[in-house]
């Protein structure tokens, strides 16, 4: 993916595909709001805000179903959280 890709509406696979790794780690907590307050905490601390921004614009003009379930309720639930500036 390039960051023309996102700029011009593409589909941002590599964002996609890096989203859902993430949720398939944290998925296997026991406790669910945690594993997505977990969720939203890495996207903020390790994804630059163009990632972030670019993964949002895409979630909101696409829907969540090319993301795992609990990456789709993490970006809607706690969406102030991931695209917070970096703390």
């Amino acid at each position: 993916m390039t960051a023309h890709a996102t700029e011009t509406g593409g589909k941002p696979d590599n964002l996609i595909k890096m989203a859902n790794q993430i949720g398939s780690f944290f998925d296997t907590m026991a406790d669910r709001q945690q594993a997505q307050t977990d969720i939203a905490k890495h996207l903020r601390q390790f994804w630059a805000p163009r990632m972030r921004h670019a993964l949002m614009a895409y979630f909101d003009q696409h829907g969540g179903a090319e993301f795992m379930a609990i990456v789709s309720d993490t970006l809607h639930s706690r969406r102030a959280a991931i695209i917070e500036a970096n703390v």
